[in-house]
């Protein structure tokens, strides 16, 4: 019963709902207690051979009233009840996708999308059935229970009634023995099926990879153990949960033995009715509902609390980056001064940036180039404020990014990764989608800068062309492309593109770059990249190994310093030559 207790907040605010679908299950009870009685008065009727017309009638028009009446009734506790678990449901999701929206790279390195998924369907669903079919379950037997047992002792005997009873004490001894066993049988359940929405998820979204190195087999094989894994849990769930009803069977069946011997001796020794009896066994038929319910109801309530405590566990996750109560609203602009003494990623101690430091003017464009692994996104994350932890400052305009409010400055930022994300839409609502009221015009003029009009012109339907889920009907050049328009239309006062040129040709390359710059002359510009050619036009450059600065300058004194990026050039410009001449052969 403690997921009550947990979801009592829930509760105190829906109180009159509650309490009015819960005074509908009362009423409904109380005319469940007339059809019994009325079967007894004709039964004693027919035997004394007093039946009349009128007699008849008169207990069939209050047969029809108490139909009629529970018909309204089930009707009204329905709307209570289970409209106000719907409001939980609803009220739980939009928690959870608020939390989602606010958490950090940290939280989602430790949780996985289909992880997630499984907690933001699966387990709300059980909740809200703790919430609507859970109350409707407790309040209708405890209810129907109670009022069938009055029933019994106030219109037959109470004796026969608490011998009848005793037999189903034993349920409340059962039910103490298998709650605890049922919670954690359920609590494994449902983890094991989020790891069939993780496997899920990992599958659909690599199938490319899957089918181009031939494991479909291999990777259903492995699907098909996830399964095998959940059917086990599930079995043993629901091995526990079906001990209830075979033992509610035989309690019933014992109360019902009890009541044939002593209410057939009470008949004999005529201390009591045969209809009275038949009123009493009507009765007693209408408690079977409440026993069987109550294994229904531990059902619903371990289940519940499972889910419940998976979701408590995902809302307590407190992100990073915390927000200061005078946060600056402003979008910051000026000057940037990234001087990082060090820092390191949550689940690693050892140093990703070690001593990074440098100075770029408003306006001007930096290139960040190095060894993979060397530390240039994490240069980047920090700019991004994925992650606030560390020693040192970066400084925009003259306050640390970190006194900034969240969104304030990341609208600040034009962000290409380097690995772009589309939406399930057209092309024009994926350019807009940081600036979704912008004109045709304006949608128009980023894909020319993007180089990406002409590609659109040839599509089919053009900026109406659906690209599909993750940009499946895209190139990954013309994904690229859409991700820097959309960029780009936002107009931010600082461009971040993390490599995001590989998957295009160096004369490409070029051609956008010259329109960026000539769009941006006043705006500040970062890009990462690998191929030198992406940033030998910038103001500045450095080379990052090993999380530290090796190299800082301009295109040419990089050049004449002989080192990493001077070879690396060198090496790449030989390539591209061998390439042309071999393209020239073909």
């Amino acid at each position: 019963m403690g997921i009550f207790t947990r979801l009592s907040w829930f509760f105190k605010r829906r109180w009159r709902q509650y309490l009015s679908g819960v005074f509908a299950l009362l009423l409904v009870a109380i005319c469940n207690i007339v059809p019994p009685k009325i079967v007894g008065n004709v039964v004693d009727a027919v035997d004394q051979k007093s039946v009349s017309g009128v007699f008849l009638l008169s207990n069939m028009a209050v047969l029809l009233f108490v139909a009629i009446a529970g018909y309204l009734l089930r009707f009204a506790w329905q709307k209570m009840i289970y409209g106000s678990s719907f409001v939980l449901e609803r009220e739980l999701r939009s928690r959870l996708f608020v939390h989602f929206m606010k958490m950090d790279t940290t939280f989602y390195k430790k949780w996985r999308t289909g992880d997630l998924m499984a907690h933001a369907t699966n387990d709300i669903d059980a909740v809200r059935e703790v919430a609507g079919q859970g109350v409707l379950t407790l309040a209708d037997s405890l209810i129907t229970g109670l009022s069938m047992i009055v029933a019994m002792g106030m219109f037959v005997s109470w004796k026969l009634t608490l011998i009848a009873v005793i037999p189903l004490l034993l349920l409340a001894v059962m039910a103490n023995v298998l709650g605890n066993k049922i919670h954690d049988a359920f609590l494994r359940s449902q983890g094991e099926f989020s790891n069939i929405n993780n496997k899920t998820q990992e599958s659909v979204v690599g199938i490319k990879v899957l089918k181009a190195l031939g494991q479909e087999a291999e990777d259903e094989a492995d699907f098909d153990a996830y399964v095998d894994d959940n059917i086990a849990a599930n079995k043993r769930s629901y091995r526990l949960d079906a001990m209830f009803n075979p033992l509610t069977t035989l309690i019933m069946g014992l109360s019902y033995v009890v009541t044939i011997i002593f209410g057939g001796l009470a008949v004999i020794r005529q201390s009591m009715t045969i209809g009275q009896l038949v009123s009493f066994i009507t009765y007693l038929a209408e408690l079977t509902w409440p026993m069987f319910a109550i294994g229904s109801l531990f059902n619903i309530l371990e289940r519940g609390a499972a889910s419940y405590d998976r979701i408590m566990e995902l809302l307590d996750e407190k992100s990073s980056l915390v927000q200061t109560p005078n946060a600056l609203k402003k979008i910051p602009d000026g000057n940037i001064d990234f001087n990082i003494a060090g820092f390191h990623y949550p689940d690693d101690e050892s140093k990703a940036l070690i001593g990074v430091h440098f100075k770029l003017l408003e306006g001007q464009t930096l290139g960040i180039v190095g060894p993979t692994g060397g530390g240039k996104s994490t240069i980047i994350s920090l700019l991004m404020r994925d992650f606030d932890h560390y020693s040192g400052q970066i400084i925009v305009g003259k306050n640390d990014v970190r006194k900034y409010d969240l969104h304030a400055y990341l609208d600040k930022i034009g962000y290409v990764p380097q690995t772009n994300f589309l939406f399930s839409t057209n092309i024009r609502d994926n350019i807009r989608f940081a600036n979704i009221d912008a004109s045709q015009s304006q949608v128009e003029e980023a894909s020319e800068i993007a180089d990406l009009a002409a590609d659109i012109e040839n599509m089919p339907d053009k900026y109406d062309t659906e690209v599909g889920e993750l940009g499946v009907s895209l190139s990954g050049g013309q994904k690229q492309r859409v991700a820097i328009a959309r960029a780009i239309l936002s107009d931010p006062k600082l461009l971040i593109l993390d490599d995001s040129l590989s998957a295009v040709d160096a004369k490409t390359e070029r051609n956008i770059e010259q329109r960026i710059a000539q769009k941006r002359q006043n705006g500040t510009t970062i890009i990462a990249a690998s191929r030198l050619s992406s940033v030998e036009h910038a103001d500045q450059i450095i080379v990052v190994d090993n999380g530290t600065i090796i190299e800082h300058g301009t295109h040419q004194q990089l050049l004449s310093q002989n080192g990493w990026y001077a070879d690396t050039f060198n090496l790449q410009a030989k390539s591209a030559e061998i390439e042309g001449r071999l393209n020239d052969r073909g």
